[in-house]
């Protein structure tokens, strides 16, 4: 498995576990997370990378896929799904991965970690909001 892959499913975990503590800084809860993961440090550097995007404009994030998101309030979504839709986005911000290799990558993640109906919730709001943003 290629680091990407696995940096993305790190940065995953923390996401998840940022959404169940309530109000504690991203970063640190990342760090939290990776220290007692002993996360090998390419793959922390390159979750890190994505989480750091994400902590400084979730807010942002947060409102454009609440706009794509038709019918769902992001509050709504399991944590998962929500977790991987703020990973999508934020590496998409970033804009070091071709979109449709991000958007992949996100579908992976959601079908590993939540079901086939995630997968596909998340490939379409993805979509969506790469459109919405230029990405596509």
């Amino acid at each position: 498995m290629r680091v990407e892959t696995r940096g993305r499913a790190r940065a995953l975990q923390a996401l998840y576990a940022w959404d169940l503590r309530d109000g504690e800084e991203l970063t640190k809860v990342a760090v939290k997370v990776w220290d007692d993961l002993a996360v090998a440090p390419e793959e922390r550097q390159f979750a890190a990378g994505i989480v750091r995007t994400i902590a400084a404009a979730h807010e942002e994030l947060d409102a454009a896929l609440t706009e794509v998101t038709t019918n769902w309030r992001l509050e709504r979504l399991g944590a998962i799904e929500r977790s991987v839709l703020r990973l999508g986005a934020g590496e998409l911000r970033r804009g070091d991965a071709p979109p449709r290799v991000v958007i992949q990558e996100a579908v992976r993640l959601a079908e590993r970690f939540g079901t086939a109906a995630s997968a596909r919730f998340v490939n379409g709001v993805l979509d969506a909001y790469a459109r919405r943003t230029g990405a596509l």
